[in-house]
């Protein structure tokens, strides 16, 4: 054999395949790629978070409010004989939802949060944890709650609350740590729906989690899936 083919036969050697440290480099770095997608999309997520309890559920609050102050009752509620109760104008209140809503902020001249678009300030589209579009709505109504007793138990009156529909589990959680401090469904200014009027004395977690897919009633979440949701009351001060 030359001198030639002795350099040919190295030559192809060396460029057959990946050492163990090359290989070992190349999963570290797609690795790192990996958790860095990841953590983008957490962090973007959290900041679409933010904007919904910031610049929606808490300007929703705040418009209530204001409609409040100015009117010097809540809205719904009968001008002549107050009940202090939302739709309280009609002998069967329920929810103050979509264009009913928006006619009694127009009407009192109070300014909306923007919301999805103009004629839908009401609803907010976010995408869930599998990236599949959600719808947040807001509405407003009279619901049993739960408030300490003089016997140290708890007992179901009236409030008026802020019904948030459609709302993934993760994102429940989220509103509910950034208004009480704390993710406790049964007690606070922010509770699952299911659970706020309920007088048992024992803090209680959320119903579901996002391992629930939409229309399912077990933990059978798939990548594809959409995310289970569920309704949130947000306590009123008046």
């Amino acid at each position: 054999m030359n001198p030639y083919q002795i350099k040919n036969t190295n030559s192809r050697e060396k460029n057959a395949g990946f050492t163990l440290v090359e290989m070992s480099v190349v999963l570290v770095v797609i690795g790192l790629i990996i958790g860095a997608v990841s953590i983008g999309k957490d962090l973007q997520r959290n900041a679409v978070y933010q904007q919904i309890s910031s610049n929606f559920v808490q300007s929703w609050s705040q418009a209530y409010q204001n409609y409040f102050n100015k009117t010097g009752i809540v809205i719904g509620d009968s001008s002549s004989a107050p009940t202090l109760k939302v739709d309280g104008a009609n002998a069967t209140p329920g929810e103050i939802c979509t264009t009913g809503l928006h006619g009694f902020m127009d009407a009192a001249g109070i300014s909306m949060p923007a919301g999805r678009s103009e004629g839908s300030e009401h609803a907010f589209v976010y995408l869930d944890s599998n990236g599949n579009p959600q719808e947040t709505t807001v509405c407003f109504q009279n619901v049993a709650w739960s408030i300490p007793s003089a016997t140290g138990t708890y007992v179901a009156r009236t409030r008026n609350v802020m019904v948030i529909k459609n709302l993934t589990p993760d994102l429940a959680r989220f509103l509910d740590s950034q208004v009480d401090g704390k993710t406790d469904a049964r007690f606070g200014s922010f509770r699952e729906s299911t659970k706020a009027a309920s007088t048992t004395t024992a803090s209680e977690d959320w119903t579901i989690d996002n391992r629930r897919a939409f229309g399912d009633a077990t933990n059978t979440n798939l990548d594809e899936s959409q995310i289970a949701v569920v309704t949130g009351y947000f306590l009123m001060n008046n």
